[in-house]
């Protein structure tokens, strides 16, 4: 299923969007209409929800890898020092 289609389904519900991702707007749909919030959970292909909404792009999903989410250190108010430039070669 395509993003624009999951964003009309969260509208749909009233749900919020902020800036989730596809993995995190199903999930909040899934939880919204009392369901488990398991999209892209089915490592091994396993899934007993044969009737799921989500199901074929859950499985494609939980097969690709996902890259971790980095966590931003809490700013303390400095500003950080500008990034170094690769001096030239000399020979």
């Amino acid at each position: 299923m395509k993003i624009q289609q999951i964003l009309d389904i969260a509208r749909s519900r009233g749900l919020s969007l902020g800036r989730s991702g596809k993995i995190e707007l199903v999930r909040e749909i899934q939880r919204a209409e009392g369901n488990f919030d398991c999209f892209a959970t089915a490592y091994d292909g396993v899934c007993d929800q044969y009737h799921c909404l989500w199901r074929e792009d859950c499985f494609a999903a939980a097969r690709r890898p996902v890259a971790p989410v980095r966590k931003r250190a809490k700013s303390s108010g400095a500003v950080p020092p500008p990034a170094r430039k690769k001096k030239p070669a000399t020979r």
